[in-house]
């Protein structure tokens, strides 16, 4: 909703100065931030750097799934021949590895969503420093991030995804 109050605003001004300096060109681009964070070389690395970091727990996680789905059909099974005392001590451990495999699932959302934007944010600032050195090498006047619509005459998206790609690496 931001973005887009941003965009009216900008866009307001554009005409306004179309109206008051009709002589003059004003040139106008919009990055698609989306497309950006998905498609440009330093988002992909970043997404596969986290995919790496994070496999380990993951595994670990449908582990202690697995065990879980393992005592319920244990206890499903054996409900009729088990004493009472056996069978509450397996519910008793099922619903400690139960606890364990929700906090271990939350703190790997947590964990894993911090460093998501870790990375995210490091791909955005390196992609505003892109975009603000092709405005002062093509002498764009205003260059917006994401719009309803953008026509391909003013999509600077693609030199952004490239010049991304050709920038080294942090």
């Amino acid at each position: 909703m931001k973005s887009i109050n941003i965009a009216l605003a900008a866009a307001a001004l554009a005409v306004a100065a179309i109206n008051v300096e009709a002589a003059d060109q004003i040139k106008i681009g919009v990055v698609n931030l989306e497309r950006v964070l998905r498609e440009a070389v330093p988002a992909i690395k970043a997404q596969k750097k986290l995919e790496k970091e994070f496999a380990a727990r993951e595994q670990e996680i449908q582990k202690v799934s697995k065990q879980i789905k393992d005592l319920q059909t244990t206890l499903e099974k054996e409900n009729v021949t088990l004493s009472e005392s056996e069978r509450r001590t397996k519910e008793q451990e099922l619903a400690r590895v139960n606890l364990d495999f929700q906090r271990m699932q939350r703190e790997f959302r947590e964990d894993a969503n911090l460093r998501r934007n870790e990375e995210l944010a490091s791909v955005f600032e390196r992609a505003n420093k892109v975009v603000q050195e092709i405005a002062t090498a093509e002498k764009f006047d205003l260059i917006l991030q994401d719009a309803v619509y953008i026509s391909p005459r003013i999509d600077i998206t693609d030199k952004v995804i490239k010049a991304l790609a050709d920038m080294p690496a942090k």
